[in-house]
């Protein structure tokens, strides 16, 4: 078995990526940044190991210029980046915090000097916490709430994205957060999680649809798959492992790709 690869066993046009959550690197306290549904649940005692949060996180706001310079040394061919829901829009909706536009232009421009091709994630869960307080994911309106952050953003950036995505792991936007309650909003309840489910199915097709308006044709959504199998020989064990595989897998991609849960 062959365990050193290089390049060379690699298509040419392959290309290698890497990828960052904004919450997790940039530091919510630098830039004008609005409160995000994280920064609310990461300040709840209980939530997150130590107490810790994303206020400082990584400085990648501050230090950008470095992080890029090692994504070049590293020899990445594609950062995919995620934009700050609350840092572009802090009210989730309304004025727009160009501090914040400025940054994401500033990282585009930096990406594309060093050869580097950049693909731009709108949502990786910092929704605003004012959005969050009205239902946030739950709610209907954030369908149109999202195609309004998704277009705002895509004007400034489109022109220059190698791509674009929407949403950043559906399962975990909606299940993980709203039934089991492990992320924010931290919410454990059934009816919530399943309309949360079907407003993120349906904000990422808005999405596509305002992306496409300003001319962005490259347009992806980031799923999260895991695979399900029966624990037993037994017609409860594949029952259970189906039912798995429909909540985790088939209930966003039969949606996006058939039209149907």
């Amino acid at each position: 078995m062959k365990i050193n690869y290089t390049r060379n066993d690699f298509p040419e046009d392959f290309d290698f990526g890497i990828s960052a959550s904004s919450y997790q690197i940039e530091g919510s306290a630098f830039g004008n940044c609005g409160v995000s549904q994280w920064d609310t649940f990461a300040a709840t005692p209980g939530n997150v190991a130590r107490g810790e949060n994303g206020s400082r996180a990584c400085e990648h706001y501050l230090r950008y210029e470095e992080d890029l310079d090692l994504l070049k040394q590293g020899g990445f061919d594609v950062y995919r980046f995620a934009t700050s829901w609350a840092r572009v829009l802090p009210d989730g909706t309304g004025q727009v915090n160009q501090q914040g536009l400025d940054f994401y232009d500033a990282l585009v421009d930096g990406l594309l000097e060093r050869g580097i091709k950049p693909v731009g994630m709108l949502y990786h869960w910092d929704l605003p916490a004012v959005l969050s307080e009205k239902g946030g994911w739950s709610n209907p309106d954030i369908t149109h709430w999202f195609a309004e952050y998704a277009e705002v953003v895509m004007k400034r950036l489109g022109d220059r994205l190698h791509g674009a995505a929407t949403i950043t792991e559906p399962w975990c936007v909606a299940w993980l957060s709203h039934y089991l309650g492990l992320h924010a909003p931290g919410i454990r309840n059934i009816q919530t999680a399943v309309r949360a489910m079907h407003y993120v199915g349906l904000a990422h097709g808005k999405a596509v649809e305002a992306m496409r308006s300003v001319g962005i044709d490259n347009i992806g959504i980031a799923l999260n798959f895991e695979y399900a199998e029966a624990a037993e020989n037994s017609d409860a064990s594949r029952a259970a492992a189906s039912m798995y595989d429909g909540i985790y897998n088939r209930w966003f991609s039969n949606a996006i790709a058939k039209g149907e849960y």
